[in-house]
């Protein structure tokens, strides 16, 4: 019977053994439960927060294409103008040349104008001298 009551008291060992390992087994698997609740938690979100970005990265690279073709357009307006300003230079290169020619012309135009105008003058003061001297010569002829 002692022989029965030690394996009844090793037995009883052994069972609250078991037991305070089954408790303990029963707390770490309630941690690990609770651990792994919040880590699919945290899966979740991060789901969320990986469609949201690769929404956002769609939005942006539709407005990245947007502004690649702005910018095309932008370059092309840029050749255009500068197309035009070349083309304006040449313009006014020409414009200046002609200003440069009409200036010099406007000179001798008005040298000669001056020239004439003397000449009228003079020409005038002669037919003055004449009138006046053909006047006296008829006052002499006619008595006067």
């Amino acid at each position: 019977m002692d022989q029965l009551m030690a394996q009844l008291k090793e037995a009883r060992l052994i069972a609250e053994d078991a037991d305070t390992k089954s408790d303990e087994i029963s707390r770490k698997l309630a941690f690990v439960e609770d651990e792994l609740e919040a880590a699919e938690e945290r899966v979740k979100s991060s789901e969320a927060k990986i469609t949201e970005r690769e929404d956002e990265l769609f939005i942006v690279g539709n407005i990245l294409k947007s502004l690649e073709v702005s910018e095309e357009k932008a370059n092309q307006r840029v050749e255009e103008f500068k197309t035009q300003l070349k083309d304006l230079k040449v313009k006014l290169k020409a414009a200046e040349k002609r200003a440069v020619i009409a200036e010099k012309m406007v000179k001798v135009f008005s040298k000669e104008l001056d020239a004439r105008e003397d000449f009228l003058f003079r020409e005038k003061e002669k037919y003055k001298y004449i009138c006046d001297d053909m006047d006296s010569t008829f006052a002499e002829l006619t008595g006067y």
